[in-house]
């Protein structure tokens, strides 16, 4: 089994450790959080978007745990680290991780800056070390169902994607701080980014981009409607998402499609079912657990670390190439 800490006890992190107790090649050994005393009283606190899961605080019971990073790295016999902390902290805790040659896998969004990102991958390359940033929607069973619709086109060739994200303004645990809020990169960058990755990783870099935003508590761009065009495929992708609605604002996703013998509907909103139309009927296939990519996204990474092969799913530059999109929209 590979030893693994784990950065930050928000809603993420909560979620990761959650399967890495699942995962029978991962052994949870320490959790890293700028106040330890709170980890057992977070346990029973709602943050995130939706739930994922809860732990046992018995499950954590021989847990070593930290207040700080560096203390963790000295103390711990570790084969890698999931960061998942706030996007300001991404580039320096990562860095310190590679530094001391273990494996890492964080959270999205990589980094905020270019030149921070490509500097991670180098030093990644460099130690022969495992980086992965964790583009859950690629995981999760209702898209996947969607990207192998495309690349089969059992239902002919894709004419129109259609991807939404909505949740209320987010409130929970740091969000509440401004300087979290000023460093997240608002809804464009911690939100939609999600749909923005998941577009390019099934249909590649668009021509053309044309986007309007509006601003929101976090940045000037927390709400996004943009239009892709794609000249050598004839394909149009729409995105639209944000958190500028008020907190309490049940978190929404789905995606709509126009293939040419047939349209798809999913939403988060109805989330057992995909409903597929052509001109005659409308029918239902299981959308299975849009959940569970959290857990196959941990089991992804487990088997990269065990096999010691890089992942070939959510690379640092395809990670990077999502960060430069979202700029692009801009």
């Amino acid at each position: 089994m590979k030893r693994v800490a784990v950065v930050g006890f928000g809603f993420m992190g909560m979620t990761h450790i959650l399967n890495i107790l699942k995962n029978k090649d991962l052994k949870l050994v320490a959790i890293v959080d700028r106040d330890p005393a709170l980890i057992e009283k977070n346990l029973d606190s709602k943050s995130g978007n939706f739930s994922t899961g809860n732990i046992d605080a018995g499950e954590l019971a021989g847990i070593h745990k930290y207040s700080n990073l560096d203390d963790c790295l000295h103390a711990e016999d570790l084969d890698a680290v999931n960061i998942c902390v706030h996007t300001n902290l991404h580039y320096e805790m990562t860095r310190k991780v590679l530094l001391h040659d273990k494996h890492v896998f964080l959270e999205k969004p990589f980094c905020l800056d270019i030149k921070q990102a490509e500097e991670l991958i180098s030093l990644a390359e460099q130690k022969k070390k495992i980086l992965m940033v964790g583009h859950v929607v690629r995981f999760m069973s209702p898209y996947k169902k969607l990207k192998q619709w495309i690349d089969s086109k059992e239902f002919g060739e894709l004419k129109f994607l259609s991807l939404s994200r909505f949740t209320g303004l987010p409130g929970w645990g740091q969000w509440k701080e401004k300087h979290v809020r000023s460093a997240s990169g608002g809804a464009l960058f911690d939100l939609v980014i999600h749909d923005i990755d998941f577009a390019s990783y099934v249909l590649g870099l668009p021509s053309d981009i044309k986007c309007n935003y509006l601003p929101g508590e976090y940045s000037k761009h927390d709400y996004i409607s943009a239009m892709w065009s794609y000249k050598d495929k004839n394909v149009h992708v729409k995105i639209e998402g944000g958190f500028t609605f008020h907190s309490s604002f049940p978190f929404r996703a789905g995606y709509m499609t126009q293939f040419e013998r047939a349209s798809i509907l999913y939403t988060s909103l109805n989330d057992n079912v995909i409903k597929i139309a052509d001109d005659n009927s409308v029918k239902e296939v299981p959308a299975g657990d849009a959940g569970e990519g959290y857990y196959s996204e941990i089991d992804y990474f487990a088997q990269c670390l065990k096999n010691n092969t890089q992942p070939e799913e959510c690379m640092p530059a395809s990670a990077l190439q999502s960060i430069q999109l979202c700029y692009d929209h801009l």
